[in-house]
């Protein structure tokens, strides 16, 4: 990859060539006018900063299109930004690239509901698609706390995961087709709104052929590339039909333990109605709770409880599906030596929110209490508890532990799927705190052959990690897709490859 030194910053020349493609509400600029750029520059963290002086916005592929293509033969670099709802630092800049904001490109395209396949513009707000496919009984196959901010293109740019990854899987397969704005300016459409296409590239940018043919799936080299190989300007997605029936259960467990052996026992009793199970620890809980996310249960029902299970079901008939997690919540608590301690069942459309609010708003919870060091990794779910306790004895061994230092350590997530969020809640983000956990906690990952990033992308947080969960093979293979691609190095500098 080309060295940063040779890019160039944006000039009041260039202002007046994307002037001439975008009109002037679309380019907020420090070059020729006092505008705060703060919200586009900083991430919602307060972790990351950049420094950009410009901020354009276009409303079409086309103006995309028009403006890397200027980007590319000035060698300006660029940031692709959705929502700026990461957690790695992928969407801000690391010095003052130039920002393209995908926020206006929010243009539902085509909602097909007999196949379920939404084809929508990149800066689509998750929420709003939930909302557009919900009226024809369908649901979005991804789902985030973030749902309210996010950007589609951003959710696909990180091959984001969330709740609804045990039910529908990962984007790499709900994602049909995209339509992608390469480095040079080259419009990539592969929009495909098949389910089939075995040919590697999209039907809608060919003659229909007469049999598949083998190819490259293209479309998958965009899915978590961060926006380092082009910029994602529109989507297709399979929707899948919602369920008729959804409830959901907290149970409180009196240790950690008890976690993999209840996995064992929901999944075969919910079987093919499971559609989440949310692992929470009794900080992460006591956190949430504090911070107004909600109260599942009464103080006398969590005594006792060293962590907390979330169990959702989605099904066809709700009566059926109701008595399938009755009679698990009974057999639990009636069980010789029970694994959990408590539990209560949504009884009301209120109810199942509340609970859903709980677990979402641990985020929030954790933001209101200090500043969050967050760990999104993937590790054995054995190890889930241990990696959270022998994080806070590692930083308790440094001296580290304390109200002006490191107040919290706490771990929740996605136990289907075998991703643990780590967090250490701290004062402030001081450079002490930062070196007793990089690179200790990679190494602990590295150990059992797991991942850095689970979902939350690399972004810039993460890329001198990468050689934790990848080979040297690999990331030479990576590199070399990257020149490929963008061998001017200006999309995303900084960002997935150092």
């Amino acid at each position: 990859m080309l060295l940063r030194s040779i890019h160039t910053a944006v000039t009041r020349s260039d202002l007046a060539h994307f002037a001439s493609i975008l009109p002037p509400s679309a380019i907020l600029s420090t070059l020729h006018a006092p505008h705060d750029l703060t919200q586009y520059n900083n991430d919602w963290m307060g972790k990351y900063r950049g420094a950009s002086t410009t901020v354009l916005k276009p409303k079409s592929t086309d103006q995309v299109s028009q403006i890397l293509k200027w980007c590319n033969h000035r060698r300006i670099p660029v940031v692709p930004q959705g929502g700026n709802t990461g957690l790695v630092g992928g969407s801000v800049p690391t010095r003052d690239e130039l920002i393209l904001s995908l926020s206006n490109m929010s243009k539902i395209r085509s909602f097909d509901p007999v196949s379920g396949v939404l084809v929508a513009d990149a800066g689509c707000i998750l929420q709003s698609l939930t909302d557009h496919v919900a009226p024809h009984n369908h649901v979005m196959p991804i789902d985030l706390g973030a749902k309210g901010s996010c950007q589609i293109g951003g959710n696909v740019a990180t091959n984001a995961g969330g709740l609804r990854l045990l039910r529908y899987g990962s984007l790499h397969g709900t994602v049909l087709g995209l339509e992608v704005v390469l480095p040079d300016g080259t419009i990539l459409d592969q929009l495909s709104t098949l389910r089939k296409d075995n040919t590697g590239t999209s039907y809608s940018t060919l003659q229909t052929p007469s049999h598949p043919v083998p190819g490259y799936d293209l479309k998958q080299l965009f899915i978590g590339a961060e926006g380092t190989l082009g910029v994602i300007t529109g989507v297709s997605i399979l929707t899948p039909p919602a369920p008729q029936a959804s409830n959901n259960v907290i149970l409180a467990l009196p240790s950690f333990k008890n976690v993999l052996p209840l996995y064992q026992i929901v999944k075969r009793q919910l079987s093919e109605i499971l559609s989440a199970f949310e692992y929470i620890d009794r900080t992460a809980y006591d956190l949430a709770v504090k911070h107004g996310q909600g109260r599942a249960l009464s103080d006398e029902e969590v005594q006792g409880a060293q962590c907390f299970v979330l169990v959702e079901t989605s099904g066809g008939r709700r009566e059926h599906d109701a008595e399938k997690l009755s009679d698990l919540l009974e057999n639990l608590l009636s069980a010789d030596e029970p694994l959990i301690t408590n539990g209560v069942m949504s009884q009301s459309p209120a109810q199942f929110s509340s609970l859903w609010a709980l677990r979402e708003g641990v985020t929030e919870a954790v933001s209101k209490e200090g500043k969050p060091y967050k760990y999104d990794i993937s590790v054995p779910l054995t190890t889930f508890q241990d990696v959270v306790d022998n994080t806070r004895e590692h930083l308790g061994s440094k001296g580290l532990l304390g109200d002006d230092a490191v107040k919290h350590v706490l771990g929740y997530g996605h136990v289907g799927d075998g991703n643990l969020h780590l967090n250490v809640v701290a004062a402030a983000y001081t450079p002490e705190i930062q070196a007793a956990l990089e690179p200790y906690i990679y190494e602990v990952v590295a150990s059992h052959r797991g991942s850095i990033s689970a979902e939350h992308g690399i972004g810039a947080m993460k890329t001198h990690a990468l050689r934790y969960s990848k080979s040297d093979v690999s990331i030479a293979l990576m590199k070399k897709i990257k020149d490929v691609f963008d061998p001017n190095g200006i999309m995303n500098p900084g960002k997935v490859l150092e």
